[in-house]
Order: C-alpha cells, then structure tokens, then sequence
C-alpha cells in the first residue's frame, strides 16, 4: 500500500520505518521536503524500496492512507498544510495526543471531557475517515507489541466501519491480536484521557514498555 505518514518525530519515524519493512512504499512528510530529521530517516531506510521524504502535502497526496504521527497540539494546523483535497475519501490514521507542548509548562491535555483531539481532526476534515488508535501506548510498543512478554490490547474507534477494519489489518501486521473497537471517534476523548494514567504507571514502574489487557467475563 501507498502510505503517507505526517511527522517526522520518534513515533513518525518508527511507524514509517516499520511500514517500510513491511512491504509498504512509505512517504514522510515534514512541513519542509528538505528538513533533515526525514533525510536522515530516509537515508536509514534507502530508497530501493520507494521510500521518500517530502512536505505534509506530498506525503498526503501519496498515501492512498495517511497517519497523523505530529504533534498533537499542532495537528489540525499540519493536517491543513497536508491539505484537505490530498485527505478526501482517505483512512486518515490518528496516533496522536493533545498533550501540551510548551516548554516548562507542567503536563497537561489541551482537550478533555467533552471533546478530544481525534474528533477535532474529523470534525476539520469531514471527507477523509478518521482512525484513532495506537495513542494509549508508548512508541517502544507500538510497532512491536510482542516487546511485552503478554499479549496486551490496543483500541481503534472511528465513524466508519471499514476505515476501522483497514486500521486493524494494519495493526495486526504490527502483531497485534486484541485489538478492541470502541465504536464512534467520540471515543478518542477516553482513549487521549488515559494519557495521564499512562505516564504514571511509566513514572511508577519505571519503563514506557507497558500496557493494558482487556480481560473480558
């Protein structure tokens, strides 16, 4: 598959280089073609494999699906560079949370309760199908679930049916198994809000690499 992923920070770049290694002809996209975060990605992975690095536009008009790996206080903003007529009709991939970006300002969400992150991304581009998943975990588990000794559980909720069954194929070629549709993309709002409770139990347990399990009666 044609992916487009949008952001070239950690999580971008290890879903980019993951979907490289599984087949996929991958395009990283940076608000600059030349920025030297996604040469250097690009560099690392070659480009045999079709791989490229460009703008939020490119990366979006070449993916037949797209991931939003930016920074959450800053993703409608790149998702409008990315472009919506590059977004239209698409499987728009939302890894991100509306985690609070300033420098020295303490840890907190910039949406909560009644609105989240992922709805504003679809409420902002209506024609593309919005995805939220992957944001409950960490970018060491992400990729490869099987890093944890147990199986754990990983979540997609979204409006459309068969953007959530694309987003779970993926995930499973990632290797996850338990993967738990939560229905409607009004629940990312509890999918983002568990962000917090995640960097306590990090904090606590001293390691990122963790997650939950549903256990079902």
């Amino acid at each position: 598959m044609d992916i487009g992923v949008l952001g070239t920070g950690i999580v971008g770049r290890s879903l980019a280089t993951r979907l490289v290694e599984l087949g996929h002809v991958v395009t990283i996209g940076a608000r600059d073609a030349a920025d030297p975060v996604a040469q250097d990605w690009l560099a690392g992975v070659g480009t045999a494999r079709g791989a490229r690095a460009g703008t939020f536009a490119e990366a979006a008009a070449h993916g037949a699906l797209v991931v939003n790996a930016t920074a959450g206080a800053a993703s409608v903003a790149a998702l409008r560079l990315a472009g919506e007529r590059n977004l239209h009709g698409k499987v728009l991939i939302d890894v991100a949370n509306p985690e609070e970006s300033e420098p020295g300002v303490e840890f907190s969400l910039l949406v909560v309760n009644d609105d989240s992150l992922g709805e504003q991304i679809q409420r902002s581009f209506p024609d593309a199908k919005v995805v939220k998943t992957l944001n409950t975990v960490h970018v060491e588990v992400m990729t490869h679930p099987e890093r944890l000794p147990e199986e754990t559980s990983v979540f997609v909720a979204g409006n459309d049916a068969e953007a959530k069954a694309t987003a779970a194929d993926l995930l499973r070629s990632f290797g996850w198994r338990s993967i738990v549709d939560v229905g409607a993309i009004s629940a990312s709002r509890g999918l983002e809000m568990y962000l917090p409770l995640r960097r306590v139990l990090a904090a606590t347990l001293g390691t990122n690499a963790l997650n939950l399990r549903i256990v079902r009666a």
